[in-house]
């Protein structure tokens, strides 16, 4: 727990990189329990590909090379899987191996392998309404919508992304978790927000991306499991992936979650995360979080799940591709993202069966240069490493 409130300049560029790795001293927060199980080794690669030759590779498009794109987009910790084996690992001060770093809306893709785990145990169903699972919605912009469109983000909930505008959606939900100050009268509450959201458009259309939408997730997989989001984020995924260490997710006053950007995990635990994906649904110590059927359908080509994600106003982003139970999923159906602002990214490429983790501390929220860099970097190393 925090012993005083955070500064409300936690979040200005000079501070970045210094509170992305240190939320627990800024906000109230929950672990993530890593359990009792022993740690899975993360073994170096073989000689024959070294750091040094990934570092020196050409990044088409941004006139320089890997080590470069590191350089020039605020690193703070990289780290390169193949095979499961690393290839390369490096870390900015403060950031260490131990350090556990803000992942921003990486977070959403966990919370939605967490969904995938409870509705193969036939928890959860996509099908059914959210307000068949919390009730306080049904009065909300919420009513009628499907656990799938919230998964897929296709409701028709009235809310702005707009990092930059202090009266959107984002900032005051920020308000209500407690990473900003409040306006006097703002909800108080992650829950007591949500319940206040409204609708603009019918549920089930084009795809517009929206933290709320993760949020909500979160609350569902409470009131359906009757229990703290961090105790069966421990049970189902985080204890079985061979961490190293416990994860933590921010609360708020009433101590729920952040569920759709607060969770902090190390470089290291964030990539075994990543691998899992890549051995479809599998983490490194065999143990099984979701079915090779739900990790294949992260990544196949839907024409329902394109057309929704054509059809809206992020389509320039990933020409072809689509967004699916809170992951990114490029045109090709060999890649998954998981993206957070100021330049979160977990990179799997099934082909060149690599896993990328990359945490950073850009000065603004987005930032189309950087990603762009970043993306091109994680390509060019998939296709050096990729078989011929």
């Amino acid at each position: 727990m925090s012993a005083s409130p955070a500064p409300a300049d936690w979040r200005e560029p000079t501070r970045l990189r210094q509170s992305f790795a240190s939320m627990d001293s800024l906000f109230p927060t929950a672990a993530i329990a890593r359990g009792a199980a022993p740690t899975t080794a993360l073994e170096p690669a073989s000689a024959d590909v070294a750091a040094a030759d990934l570092l020196a590779l050409p990044v088409a498009g941004v006139h320089g090379t890997v080590s470069d794109v590191l350089a020039s987009t605020e690193t703070d910790a990289w780290l390169v899987l193949h095979d499961g084996r690393v290839l390369a690992e490096s870390y900015t001060s403060p950031m260490s191996p131990t350090t556990r770093h803000l992942l921003m809306s990486v977070s959403k893709s966990l919370v939605g392998v967490i969904v995938g785990a409870l509705t193969e145990r036939g928890i959860l169903d996509p099908a059914r309404p959210v307000s068949a699972y919390v009730p306080k919605l049904a009065s909300s912009g919420y009513a009628e919508a499907s656990l799938r469109d919230v998964l897929d983000m296709r409701t028709g909930v009235h809310f702005s992304e707009d990092y930059l505008d202090p009266e959107a959606g984002v900032c005051l939900l920020d308000e209500a978790v407690g990473w900003a100050p409040a306006h006097p009268g703002s909800p108080a509450t992650l829950k007591e927000f949500l319940a206040g959201l409204s609708t603009d458009r019918p549920h089930g259309g084009y795809f517009q991306y929206r933290s709320c939408e993760t949020d909500v997730l979160g609350w569902v997989i409470e009131a359906a499991t009757g229990r703290p989001f961090a105790d069966i984020a421990a049970d189902l995924l985080w204890s079985r992936l061979g961490t190293e260490a416990d994860a933590m997710i921010t609360v708020d006053a009433e101590g729920t979650g952040m569920f759709d950007g607060g969770i902090c995990a190390t470089l290291r635990d964030l990539a075994r995360f990543g691998q899992m994906l890549l051995h479809g649904g599998a983490s490194l110590p065999g143990e099984r979080i979701v079915s090779p059927d739900w990790v294949d359908d992260l990544f196949a080509r839907n024409a329902d799940l394109v057309e929704a994600f054509a059809a809206g106003p992020h389509a320039d982003l990933l020409p072809g591709g689509h967004y699916r139970n809170q992951f990114w999923v490029p045109a090709g159906g060999k890649v998954l993202l998981c993206v957070g602002i100021h330049g979160q990214l977990v990179y799997v490429d099934r082909s060149a069966r690599m896993v990328a983790v990359k945490l950073s501390s850009w000065r603004l929220p987005t930032d189309a240069d950087r990603m762009e860099a970043t993306l091109a970097m994680c390509a060019a190393i998939a296709d050096h490493l990729a078989p011929r």
